[in-house]
């Protein structure tokens, strides 16, 4: 429902139940609707209390109300988000039902500041300050994909090993095997290049104890 359609349904209605006849010189019907100031939009549940006799009513959800009231009696219109609004029913009115369209004008409250704390004491801020893990910055990942570069790197440029090492081991076994099939192996001790080998290092002292 567009807001001038709702506008006019209510001030039919209003206009309406204001030519009753009256039954009461001080009692009243007094009826009406609630509307935001800003957008004419019926404000739902706006407290409605009669000041002088501390009674009173609510808005429905379409910001309308209707109660028994008497003559000169003041009202306060509120609701949350809005300025607190007063009127008072005249005293001089001949008729039994009353009208009324009320506009509330949205209010903006400003609240005191407050600072929340997630640790009750200094103490416990100081131990949990120095417990934090500060969160890796991009230098930090650039510095760990660096270094996992270069291990990749240095793995590539190492000799063969693990797996590898081992069968390059078997193979030269078996090749050696395959060699010497129905003959005795050949006896290092009589290789005369691994004597000079043997003499060119006890010459340099590769046997002492260190």
């Amino acid at each position: 429902m567009s807001r001038i359609i709702y506008f006019l349904l209510v001030s039919v209605f209003l206009l309406g139940i204001n030519d009753l006849s009256a039954q009461d010189d001080n009692l009243i019907q007094f009826s009406g609707v609630v509307l935001d100031a800003d957008s004419l939009l019926p404000i739902p549940y706006t407290s409605i209390i009669v000041m002088n006799k501390k009674r009173g009513t609510s808005t429905d959800m379409n910001g309308i109300f209707s109660f028994v009231a008497e003559k000169g009696d003041s009202l306060k219109f509120s609701s949350v988000g809005f300025r607190t609004e007063y009127f008072v029913i005249p005293d001089t009115l001949t008729v039994q039902r009353y009208s009324w369209i009320q506009i509330l004008a949205t209010d903006t409250v400003l609240l005191k500041t407050h600072m929340v704390y997630p640790w009750p004491s200094k103490e416990q801020f100081r131990q949990e300050f120095l417990n934090t893990r500060i969160p890796e910055d991009d230098l930090d990942r650039a510095n760990r994909n660096l270094a996992q570069a270069q291990m990749r790197d240095q793995m590539r440029n190492m000799p063969m090993a693990g797996g590898g090492a081992n069968f390059k081991y078997e193979q030269g076994f078996r090749n050696e095997a395959t060699y010497y099939q129905g003959q005795y192996p050949s006896w290092s001790v009589l290789n005369p290049v691994a004597w000079a080998q043997f003499i060119d290092a006890w010459n340099k002292g590769e046997f002492k104890k260190k």
